[in-house]
């Protein structure tokens, strides 16, 4: 519905508020306030037709956040980061001083961006502001644009583990973004080398995930765990390596890693699940997709991460296994 009718200005979206009249139900119309109403009366209005997300129409209204600018309606959305006290800033603006490598982004517009997590940088740093850092290193790509304001990841990778990661740029999209998730609308797709031959070309993985108490980095499969599903597809296989297709049906800590230890095919690199790491010095778990509702247009978008340069190599073991 709001397709074409939200625009940035500053720390606002700019509602076109006659515009969105001409796609209105007659019942929805009925009750539209005029141009220039009480932010209170237009608040109640929002929410009764479920335009905007209640929460947050709740939220912005509370702060002053919903004014009138001629037929224009102004809503507070984003938020600008306090460069001398936000960790993330900070730091990212000592590496932008350093000349940091530019991040790779696969997809941005005004509501989201799509960055491509490199393996070995964590999505968000163990201490605030830690430098080699995803959350950093999408400030250090703000402050390229001149553009300094708080974005927020909407789902994580392993520290190790490359891949696409949403995050959302404004409340708006960070609020229906969230609804995704937790709805399990937001499809991951993952590409693994596993360690022998699997017996399946495809099965599902349906085993509670929880922590392993005699070892606090580690998850294990458990009955008293949370439900963890994993859906994989065999793509490639030789005698001593496997490339598989993974899709998540939910997101715990290791889950692929887990799971895939759990029915004996360890992901090559990751020692921590029983896998070698003579190929590789961390699991060979990429991110090749992400699909997921745009929160504002409502299209369907389909973001891809190319292949990592260790894909080709270890593919090769492989060919002559």
């Amino acid at each position: 519905m709001l397709e074409g009718l939200l625009t940035r200005q500053g720390a606002d979206l700019v509602l076109d508020y006659k515009g969105l009249a001409q796609r209105l139900t007659k019942e929805q119309a009925k009750y539209q306030p005029e141009v220039g109403s009480h932010p209170h009366l237009v608040r109640q209005w929002l929410q009764a037709c479920s335009i905007l997300p209640a929460k947050w129409v709740n939220r912005i209204f509370s702060v002053g956040g919903i004014t009138w600018a001629g037929e224009q309606l102004h809503l507070i959305a984003y938020m600008y980061a306090d460069l001398q006290q936000n960790d993330d800033y900070r730091a990212a603006q000592t590496e932008l001083k350093s000349g940091a490598a530019r991040l790779e982004i696969l997809y941005e517009d005004e509501h989201l961006l799509v960055a491509n997590k490199p393996a070995g940088m964590p999505v968000h740093g163990a201490n605030k502001g830690q430098r080699n850092s995803l959350d950093v290193a999408v400030a250090v790509h703000m402050l390229r644009q001149n553009d300094p304001i708080i974005v927020r990841h909407i789902h994580r990778l392993d520290d190790d583990t490359s891949g696409p990661v949403l995050y959302a740029k404004n409340e708006l999209a960070q609020q229906r973004l969230d609804e995704q998730m937790r709805n399990k609308q937001i499809e991951r797709s993952y590409i693994a080398i596993v360690h022998g031959k699997l017996n399946s070309k495809k099965g599902t993985i349906r085993e509670p995930i929880g922590k392993d108490r005699h070892q606090p980095k580690r998850r294990m499969v458990t009955p008293k765990g949370e439900e963890a599903i994993t859906h994989y597809e065999l793509v490639e296989s030789g005698e001593l390596y496997s490339v598989v297709k993974l899709a998540l049906e939910t997101g715990r800590t290791h889950q692929i890693r887990v799971h895939m230890s759990h029915i004996r095919h360890p992901l090559v690199g990751d020692y921590l699940y029983g896998g070698n790491t003579e190929l590789l010095s961390h699991q060979a778990l990429h991110g090749s997709s992400l699909s997921f509702i745009h929160p504002v247009t409502g299209e369907q978008l389909v973001v891809e991460a190319e292949l990592p340069a260790w894909y080709a190599e270890i593919k090769q073991h492989i060919t002559k296994s």
